[in-house]
């Protein structure tokens, strides 16, 4: 089976990819726009691969996204291209809803005249699947101002997005719902819980952390710290994008979790823990333990408190589980960045240097 992979060269993108690549026997066409958290050095395990073959084209572009449909001919669309960070959407909503609405609506389109275009067996395969985020739901009580049993977000759940990114992600699963009901266009839809793992852009919580960290730079805690995520290590995610998108049901939505509630202080203390033991900090530069680089800093706008997956559908129905606990799994991490220092250097090109983001409002 050949499949179209968008966003390729991103954190999650390329987990797919090298998945695809290195533990079945799938081709992969991986078409991304290479922005600045997309990056074929996270591909340079599978990128010689006879089965691998890369376009760098933008979503949005029209005419480019008919010529790969028409040249490469894939059975199934795997769409991860997105713009993610909740930070950079309150700095710059524009470019999120270019890509994760209209790149979508042009995918979908052209996905869709591809589709029709196909007969028998061909098109009776073919799926388009949505990759999405659990923050389109907003956000869940929390321990500290809720009494008794916690709620889990279900495939279920109501929509209420707190982020001009997660409302840009939660339109691209309408525009992708309305494509399956009124078209019979066959999609299906995924949404995951907060990734972390190798090759993630330095940005992010995990690896701003451990980077900031190893360089003796402050530790940034939005508010108290409180806020609760489930952590999905994302070569867990990676298998379970590729069972839905071969052995999902056309029409339905599966919710991806790594049943890892943490709050952000307890992810922070925890790297710093690692860190100590696995590189110890130097007395001679300031600190004796990076627990000492913690900074308690303005809490982010809108900042959602608590997210956390009820991934029992995907378990009962596809039979997959996370293979990694979060004990296991940011330790393979923060030894991965320790090993891939210089990775980090090339990616970071010079328009991004672990500055905080998402206060202009």
């Amino acid at each position: 089976m050949k499949i179209l992979v968008t966003g390729g060269a991103g954190f999650i993108g390329s987990a797919v990819v090298r998945h695809l690549i290195q533990d079945t026997e799938h081709q992969v066409v991986n078409v991304d726009k290479l922005t600045y958290a997309g990056n074929l050095e996270s591909l340079r395990s599978v990128d010689s691969d006879p089965r691998y073959s890369f376009e760098r084209v933008d979503i949005c572009d029209e005419a480019e996204v008919k010529r790969i449909f028409s040249q490469h001919e894939p059975d199934l669309v795997m769409h991860l291209a997105a713009e993610s960070h909740v930070d950079r959407s309150i700095d710059g909503p524009g470019e999120f809803i270019q890509t994760n609405i209209v790149g979508t609506y042009v995918l979908l389109e052209q996905s869709r005249a591809y589709w029709q275009s196909l007969n028998g067996e061909r098109k009776a395969r073919f799926r388009f699947h949505h990759i999405s985020t659990d923050e389109v739901y907003g956000d869940l009580p929390h321990p500290d101002d809720h009494d008794g049993e916690l709620p889990l977000f279900t495939e279920d759940t109501s929509y209420a997005p707190s982020s001009p990114y997660s409302a840009s992600k939660a339109s691209s699963d309408h525009l992708v719902r309305a494509w399956q009901r009124t078209y019979g266009f066959p999609t299906v839809i995924t949404n995951c819980s907060n990734n972390y793992g190798p090759y993630h852009f330095p940005e992010k919580l995990i690896p701003l952390v451990i980077l900031n960290a190893l360089d003796g730079k402050p530790l940034p805690v939005y508010g108290k710290g409180n806020q609760i995520r489930d952590w999905l290590y994302v070569e867990d995610h990676a298998r379970a994008l590729v069972l839905v998108a071969t052995k999902g049901c056309v029409g339905e939505t599966y919710n991806i979790g790594g049943h890892n509630e943490k709050q952000n202080i307890e992810v922070i203390t925890t790297i710093c823990e690692i860190l100590d033991e696995l590189k110890p900090a130097q007395p001679e530069k300031g600190v004796s333990s990076y627990k000492e680089l913690i900074t308690f800093v303005q809490d982010r706008p809108g900042h959602d408190m608590r997210y956390a997956i009820d991934a029992g559908k995907i378990q009962s129905e596809l039979d997959w589980t996370p293979e990694e606990t979060f004990d296991s799994g940011i330790r393979k991490t923060i030894q991965w960045y320790l090993d891939n220092h210089d990775w980090c250097a090339r990616v970071q090109d010079g328009s991004y240097q672990r500055e905080r983001l998402g206060q202009k409002v």
